[in-house]
């Protein structure tokens, strides 16, 4: 459904790049009846055309240190929501921001290194933020599922 405007090829192409996206040039090539030199020319033309944006390894911070994630749902006044985006996206503590439909206008997450470092964020980048209407924080507890780009 996702990959209608790609020939089969390259949709067999990504979607091994999605099971692994590790998987060598050659392996793609056994699996799909085409030669190494051609995955990688088509991988090569699909990174070229923004379809395949990049490659990367996911670290889960909660595993290794205790870190604490959390998410803000931000209503913003309309004449502030841009300024309010660039210092959330200026901010290494905020990990993903995104554009909502409804009441609230953003949906931000970030993750510090424990509970005392966060709400040292809420009250030194959030509380002071402009034109706020309001703000609510949700602590994530655990991981349950959490997709990475687009599963077919």
């Amino acid at each position: 459904m996702f990959l209608d405007g790609l020939d089969k090829l390259d949709q067999e192409i990504v979607s091994l790049l999605i099971e692994n996206a590790r998987i060598s040039y050659s392996d793609i090539g056994e699996k799909i009846g085409i030669s190494r030199v051609a995955v990688k020319a088509r991988i090569q033309a699909l990174e070229q055309r923004g379809i395949i944006e990049e490659y990367t390894t996911i670290v889960n911070p909660q595993k290794i240190s205790g870190a604490v994630s959390c998410y803000f749902e931000i209503e913003t006044t309309p004449n502030h929501l841009a300024k309010v985006t660039e210092r959330l996206n200026a901010n290494d503590t905020v990990t993903q921001i995104y554009r909502v439909t409804g009441k609230d206008k953003l949906h931000v997450h970030a993750v510090t290194s424990s509970a005392e470092e966060m709400e040292e964020f809420l009250h030194t980048v959030i509380d002071p933020l402009p034109g706020v209407i309001s703000c609510s924080c949700n602590m994530i507890l655990s991981r349950i599922k959490d997709v990475k780009g687009l599963r077919l």
